[in-house]
Formats: structure tokens, sequence, C-alpha cells
């Protein structure tokens, strides 16, 4: 595996993670009572999908693409 591959595996893994922090803030809020989604839903829906973005680029490059 390269380098660059490895970085892409990284990002995707920081990816879920970002996933999974949303999902339990949404989880939370619906405990609390809230009516809407948290605000840091959409930011952290950002982070994660430039993430992906990151970790695709990476990946095409890596492949010659």
């Amino acid at each position: 595996m390269s380098d660059v591959e490895r970085l892409a595996e990284q990002l995707a893994q920081i990816a879920e993670q970002l996933d999974e922090l949303a999902f339990d803030q949404l989880r939370e809020a619906v405990a609390d009572g809230a009516m809407e989604r948290p605000r840091t839903d959409k930011r952290l829906m950002q982070a994660r999908r430039s993430i992906e973005k990151a970790a695709h680029l990476l990946r095409s490059m890596d492949q010659g693409l």
C-alpha cells in the first residue's frame, strides 16, 4: 500500500468518525426532546464530505487518473 493510499484510508476513517459524531449528536438531541437538528450537524456533514472528497482525490491520484 502506497503512502498516498494509506492517507486516503486514514481520511476515510476520519469521515466515518465524523459521521458517528453527527449521529451521536442527533441521538442526544432527540433524547433531549429537540425539534430541530443540532446547529453543529450541518458543519459536521460539510467536514465529512470534504474529507471524503480529499480521500477520493488521493485515491485517483494514486491510480494515475
